[in-house]
């Protein structure tokens, strides 16, 4: 079975993270994220792989190739426009097989059971299937109503609390028949969600109840906490296997200082320097090729590939984005975020969710937020 991944959007809530970066390549636990959904789909015995792009293409070309390094092969189809989620599979239907194919969402974090969303697909002989996972808070979201034997019977679009009798969403992963792309017009942008499934209600649509880890990480909270997740595996990836024996992973040499203090979970990259007096972790993952000077804390926060922390410099769930340095005694917290090859010099306060965009200049002690 052939598989389509969704990566064309611009990432805006992930914004400055993604400025320069393609939300599928933004570091989650020291790799791009979408590398986790490839391993994923291998891990289930899908290795025939098409990415539909739009935004920053390259990035991700240059990074995976043809696949092979990670046993899968990659065909690649960019579109000229937005298409939206079903125009973007239509964009690229010349690499669909007559019969069934699979379609991800490319921000969707998850440890699904694959091959048994396909075999239900094939039991229930359906014509699409939507993958439908649980959630606390119907009311933020458009819900899925199922019929006795697992047939969509309708979609309900953020319901008051009233109108809810289900607690089921669209968990972002299909499985359809080839036909269904009849129904979207080309060139033009047309999403599943409002477009396609609807026209399939009683027509052979099904939903598959799945209680696996599921997160979308498109905004800063939910890209935190998918990486405190991965942290207390919470979800399986394969990282978890490091973080086996006492939740510290050390992804390769690290110079650990007599008197630097590790609080597991913590993930420390390759080529990292911690020195004497600084504490890393509870719920930290450093980059490689990091320094993290004397007396600096990272607590419950994301430093990126290349940062540079001078001493006593404090970060708390934040996120420092790659290379960027922070000068000594500069307090970073409240789900800041530091941009990329950003100057922060000593003595700031950056708080309260502030954003620095990328190759920001901010002087000694004129930021207090």
């Amino acid at each position: 079975m052939k598989a389509v991944v969704l990566v064309g959007g611009q990432g805006t809530r992930l914004r400055p993270l993604t400025l320069g970066t393609p939300k599928p390549m933004v570091p989650l636990a020291n790799k791009p994220f979408v590398s986790y959904i490839l391993e994923h789909l291998k891990s289930n015995g899908i290795t025939d792989i098409v990415f539909s792009m739009g935004y920053l293409p390259e990035g991700i070309k240059a990074y995976f190739g043809d696949g092979s390094a990670m046993g899968v092969n990659l065909t690649y189809v960019v579109e000229d426009q937005p298409l939206g989620t079903a125009g973007a599979v239509k964009n690229v239907a010349e690499h669909i097989e007559d019969g069934d194919f699979l379609v991800l969402n490319g921000d969707i974090l998850t440890d699904l059971d694959l091959r048994a969303l396909i075999d239900y697909h094939h039991k229930k002989e359906a014509v699409g299937t939507i993958t439908l996972t649980p959630v606390e808070d119907p009311t933020a979201y458009g819900l899925v109503r199922l019929g006795k034997s697992g047939e969509v019977a309708a979609f309900l679009e953020k319901p008051s609390w009233d109108q809810i009798d289900t607690n089921l969403v669209n968990a972002g992963t299909y499985v359809m028949k080839k036909e269904v792309l009849d129904l979207i017009p080309p060139g033009v942008e047309y999403s599943f969600e409002r477009g396609v499934f609807p026209k399939l209600v009683g027509k052979g649509l099904y939903g598959f109840r799945s209680a696996a880890y599921w997160m979308d990480i498109g905004t800063p909270e939910k890209y935190m906490q998918a990486h405190y997740d991965i942290l207390e595996k919470n979800v399986e990836t394969s990282i978890s296997e490091c973080l086996d024996q006492d939740f510290v992973c050390m992804e390769g040499k690290v110079e650990l200082e007599v008197g630097a203090r590790l609080v597991p979970p913590v993930i420390i990259g390759a080529g990292c320097k911690i020195e004497d007096g600084a504490r890393v972790g509870r719920m930290a993952i450093i980059g490689p090729n990091c320094t993290i000077s004397a007396g600096s804390v990272i607590e419950e926060s994301i430093i990126q590939e290349g940062c540079h922390l001078e001493e006593d410099v404090i970060v708390k769930r934040s996120i420092v984005a790659r290379g960027a340095r922070i000068g000594r005694g500069t307090v970073v917290t409240g789900g800041a975020i530091v941009g990329e090859d950003s100057r922060i010099g000593g003595d700031n306060i950056l708080a309260n969710h502030i954003r620095v965009y990328p190759n920001a200049e901010v002087k000694d002690g004129s930021i207090r937020f």
